[in-house]
């Protein structure tokens, strides 16, 4: 299982960081043991200060795919659920300044929080989900997947393009403006519909 990443993909948000708004998906990878589930808690890492919050809506590949045309993408992906793409964002700062890769910001331990997974069939439109992060109660981020710059079949299309994806791969689809610093002690709620998906404590 790996996961497959996508940044700056709502307008707002690569704005409020101010980057440029892409015309094609930026793709990055987080690793198996980034994988942090079952509401447990994130333990602040020693190698940043600045540890963002970025709330995210999660696809689950259920079938091989290599080169998937986009009219046939919604057939790869069974469920839906949220996540969080935690980033070490003075890190991050650091290695786009030197034009090195992400993946010490991305990629380290517990850096991609995953609530439970819903079947895609039980939502009345899957590309058109509300959901949100509140920080120690307070809304943080709210987003709408129909807000997304490349939808789920561009970006399955695309990614498939150069990685071939298999079943149970994840794929978290961007995130909306709002992203914000953690400290210890604080609580992260996400709400997928209103249902609260996940809690997690920054220990």
């Amino acid at each position: 299982m790996k996961v497959i990443a996508v940044g700056r993909n709502y307008v707002d948000h690569a704005k409020e960081l101010h980057n440029p708004v892409p015309e094609s998906p930026v793709i990055f990878m987080k690793p198996d043991t980034a994988i942090l589930k079952d509401n447990k808690d994130f333990y602040f890492p020693d190698f940043s200060k600045d540890i963002h919050y970025e709330v995210e809506l999660v696809l689950r590949i259920c079938n091989e795919g290599k080169h998937v045309s986009k009219k046939f993408a919604h057939k790869y992906y069974d469920a839906i659920g949220l996540g969080i793409d935690f980033t070490a964002r003075d890190i991050q700062s650091a290695q786009k300044a030197k034009g090195l890769p992400w993946e010490l910001a991305k990629a380290f331990d517990h850096s991609a929080v995953i609530s439970p997974l819903i079947p895609k069939g039980e939502f009345e439109d899957p590309t058109n989900l509300n959901f949100s992060l509140t920080k120690n109660g307070e809304t943080v981020q709210r987003g709408n997947t129909k807000d997304m710059i490349f939808d789920y079949d561009s970006l399955i299309s695309f990614i498939s393009q150069y990685v071939t994806l298999r079943k149970g791969d994840l794929i978290y689809t961007g995130t909306p403006a709002g992203v914000g610093p953690v400290n210890i002690g604080d609580k992260l709620e996400g709400f997928l519909e209103e249902k609260s998906m996940f809690t997690c404590q920054i220990k």
